[in-house]
């Protein structure tokens, strides 16, 4: 192996990964920077703390006896909670920021799921929805509302490109900030070796939905909102375009009890559905996700039939950039080992190894729900399945196009027949540009309105 930096070599071979070496020879010089630039970027002695651990449990349940159900309170909020949530805004101290770090491959879909066309009429992108809710408050309240979008390494580039195509649906530039989700390194199960995606490129892979926090702090995003005076941040999936961001009733609930970590939560309505459920551990909010749960667990019912452990976490959050600020601080969240079938590239036999059905991968993620926990003051509220969660994730049945596209329309018709006026039964939308909210249509909606066919209120 000639051309290799000696300093390279010597790290390498003090952690024994020197095998990824092989082949430096057949990569072009522009591949020998960028494959040398990502193995600067990895910390090997956690990589090998995080495989010592390998064999232990993924996730630890607490005894039955430190589990209780979490308080949830009711959906409405008082007026004077909406007044405080809206002064909120008008201070210029709240952002939005979207989980988008996924492609829409199980959609069939090879673009960024954020680009996905959704509106049951428009058929504009869950982006451009969520952007035109941040575009509608921002006017509402005459203020700008930051708005944070997390890419990947996958979507980075088509995502950034999209928005200026766009022309960020008419948001200030200065006021979408893109940060890239980190990534870790995948290692052989057995012997902890890194793993190639392809000659001079590691397999790398997203460290979880954890690590949209800590990629907050370490992108430098966290200081920049303080330093624009933000004091809040409104976390939600790309996938879910009925969600009501920056809900100001939901805010203000936050502000005014002190909450530094605030949890939408929706019930389940059967103990199989895979959705984790927020949960008081040892006296602290935690998430257990649908797969930690026992079945048992998932099944118990209370004196009125309903299910025991049923808040449902929809993945909205509300968080004060101070508590960011905490708990990424110093090591920040920790990792999980994750034990994954992965086609990887061998450096030494020059050929793609494809698993034969068992695990032959370790990933580390990081869980926003070791997030919670840290939270002294937290809330949890409950919010309507039909009127702010359906997502997109599958191409049919269950929380497909399809579904949310149906939801949509079924939203939109409730707030226009509560004004007086059906739709026949024709499909409706409303953009958040018209009316973000059931009270703001009342308000707009021409005199005389009749709907003869597909409708797109905008």
């Amino acid at each position: 192996m000639l051309n290799i930096p000696s300093n390279l070599l010597n790290r390498l071979k003090n952690h024994r990964q020197d095998h990824i070496l092989e082949g430096w020879d057949k990569l072009t010089a522009k591949e020998r920077q960028e494959f040398a630039d990502q193995l600067a970027r990895i910390d090997f002695g956690e990589l090998e703390t995080l495989f010592s651990h390998r064999l232990e449990p993924e996730y630890v349940l607490p005894s039955r006896d430190r589990i209780q159900p979490i308080p949830v309170a009711a959906p409405d909020a008082t007026p004077s909670e909406r007044a405080t949530g809206e002064e909120a805004f008008r201070r210029g101290e709240i952002a939005g920021l979207v989980v988008a770090g996924g492609q829409g491959s199980r959609l069939g879909f090879d673009k960024p799921k954020g680009m996905f066309p959704i509106g049951p009429v428009s058929g504009v992108s869950l982006f451009q929805i969520h952007a035109e809710k941040l575009l509608g408050l921002s006017r509402r309240y005459s203020k700008p509302i930051p708005f944070l979008v997390m890419t990947s390494p996958a979507t980075d580039a088509d995502t950034r490109a999209y928005f200026a195509e766009q022309r960020f649906f008419g948001l200030n530039p200065a006021d979408v900030i893109f940060f890239q989700q980190g990534t870790m390194p995948a290692v052989c199960a057995s012997t902890g070796r890194l793993l190639l995606e392809k000659p001079g490129q590691l397999f790398l892979s997203p460290n979880g939905h954890g690590g949209t926090l800590t990629a907050l702090a370490e992108s430098g995003v966290l200081k920049e909102l303080r330093s624009r005076g933000i004091k809040h941040i409104y976390y939600f999936q790309v996938d879910n375009p009925l969600v009501k961001l920056c809900d100001p009733g939901f805010i203000g609930r936050h502000v005014g009890g002190k909450s530094e970590a605030s949890s939408k939560v929706v019930f389940k309505e059967k103990p199989e559905e895979k959705v984790g459920v927020l949960a008081v551990l040892d006296g602290k909010c935690g998430i257990i996700e649908y797969t930690f749960l026992p079945k048992e667990m998932a099944g118990e019912r209370q004196a009125d039939g309903t299910l025991r452990y049923r808040a449902g976490n929809p993945a909205i959050h509300l968080f004060s950039v101070e508590f960011l600020e905490r708990v990424t601080s110093a090591e920040g969240l920790p990792y999980h080992v994750a034990h994954k079938a992965v086609t990887h590239f061998d450096p030494i036999s020059q050929v793609v190894v494809t698993p034969a059905g068992n695990p032959n991968a370790l990933k580390f993620e990081r869980f926003i729900f070791d997030a919670l926990p840290l939270a002294e003051r937290w809330l949890a509220v409950e919010t309507s399945r039909d009127e702010e969660f359906s997502p997109v994730k599958n191409a049919t049945g269950s929380d497909s196009p399809a579904t949310s596209k149906a939801a949509q329309i079924a939203l939109h018709t409730r707030w226009l027949a509560r004004a007086g006026v059906s739709t026949h039964g024709h499909p409706l939308e409303i953009s958040p540009l018209f009316a973000l909210d059931e009270d703001e249509l009342k308000a707009k909606i021409p005199k005389g309105l009749t709907i003869a066919g597909p409708t797109y209120l905008r």
